[in-house]
């Protein structure tokens, strides 16, 4: 399967879910939001997401400082 990751092409062998993806990933995900196909997809929504071969997706990290 192959996905678009904030415009890199990544290959995966199986189907993920966006829960999975962002594991594999090694984010921590109480940090990041996820834009699915240009539709933002909420946290708990993120297990039950299965992601298609061609998705589109943009990954923010948030950064903490001061």
């Amino acid at each position: 399967m192959h996905l678009f990751i904030n415009g890199d092409e990544k290959s995966f062998a199986d189907s993920l879910s966006l829960a999975e993806l962002i594991e594999q990933l090694g984010m921590k995900g109480d940090r990041v939001a996820v834009e699915l196909n240009r539709e933002i997809v909420s946290r708990s929504q993120w297990p039950e997401t299965t992601l298609k071969d061609g998705d589109r997706l943009e990954i923010v990290h948030f950064v903490g400082g001061g």
